[in-house]
């Protein structure tokens, strides 16, 4: 057999058959001289040495793990104590979560004998490419941001927000969790909803109800008005202090529009609205007013 090696003016070189057959009793001779004895013993001390590595880092990491749940409980304690936002303390948590695990990771890998500087530089070269095609997700990162520094809304808030109202239940990093009155569970990513109009009906304790009511031409207004007034009066929802107001609002084709306001705690808006609905549509008819529909008046003449 005959080897072949490429010069610098990529010419083959042919090695002699008696230098290759010299060269292949020297390898033999290396091997036959080699001490059975002492490869398995640099191999057994070569195995204790990664087991050693691999137990520490264990350790390193089941420790690391326990003081991470302790620095969150610390924290939790001392959010409560300082009575931090619930959206707030949630969102402080995760993120201190996850940048503490990754630090305990790096450490671990350390341990391992892994060179960590090649590691960070492919894992912001992996961080640059997944921002830019996750570039929508880093918006509502930065949105997630902005609600929990400007507060438009916490939880447990009713908000009206994107067409879509509900109880906020969770700020998260990405979207904002509402539960709508029929129990839906929907989740608004928080870049949409922080650059939307946002109606907070959880900011003010107390909250206007209004009504318009529609009786038809003759019918008495003072009746209908003090008829109003007496069920409001009534009801120990309707706050007296800003006092209800009535007053006719507009004159119609066929009808007659009586503006009704009052006060109430924003708890009892909606049962006050739908009772007072109620209310209106029975008392009213028995004070002579009508409730108008909407007609045609046919007048035939004679020629």
């Amino acid at each position: 057999m005959k080897m072949m090696f490429l010069t610098q003016d990529t010419a083959p070189l042919m090695l002699p058959d008696s230098v290759q057959k010299a060269n292949m009793k020297q390898t033999v001779a290396q091997l036959m001289n080699l001490d059975l004895e002492e490869v398995l013993s640099g191999l057994f001390d070569q195995m204790i040495w990664i087991g050693l590595k691999i137990l520490l880092a264990l350790a390193i990491y089941f420790v690391g793990r326990w003081i991470v749940r302790r620095i969150i409980k610390l924290l939790d304690r001392i959010f409560e104590r300082r009575e931090v936002d619930q959206s707030l303390r949630s969102f402080l948590r995760n993120t201190i979560r996850v940048v503490f695990t990754l630090v305990l990771l790096m450490i671990v890998v350390q341990t391992l004998g892994v060179n960590v500087t090649s590691l960070i530089a492919l894992f912001s070269a992996a961080t640059l490419a997944i921002g830019m095609a996750l570039s929508g997700t880093a918006q509502n990162f930065a949105g997630g941001m902005m609600i929990l520094l400007l507060k438009p809304y916490r939880v447990g808030d009713y908000i009206s927000a994107q067409g879509q109202s509900g109880t906020v239940q969770e700020i998260k990093l990405f979207s904002t969790v509402i539960t709508t009155v029929d129990n839906q569970t929907i989740y608004i990513p928080n870049n949409a909803i922080a650059t939307a109009i946002i109606d907070n009906y959880s900011t003010a304790e107390l909250r206007r109800v209004d009504w318009n009511v529609n009786i038809t031409y003759g019918d008495d207004v003072d009746v209908v008005r003090e008829t109003l007034l007496a069920m409001l009066t009534a009801d120990s929802r309707v706050l007296s202090d800003p006092a209800p107001m009535i007053a006719v609002a507009a004159l119609n084709d066929c009808s007659v529009t009586l503006t009704v306001r009052v006060w109430a705690k924003n708890s009892d808006y909606w049962s006050l609205f739908f009772d007072m609905n109620e209310k209106i549509y029975k008392e009213l008819p028995k004070k002579g007013a009508h409730f108008p529909y909407p007609q045609l008046d046919v007048h035939v003449t004679q020629n």
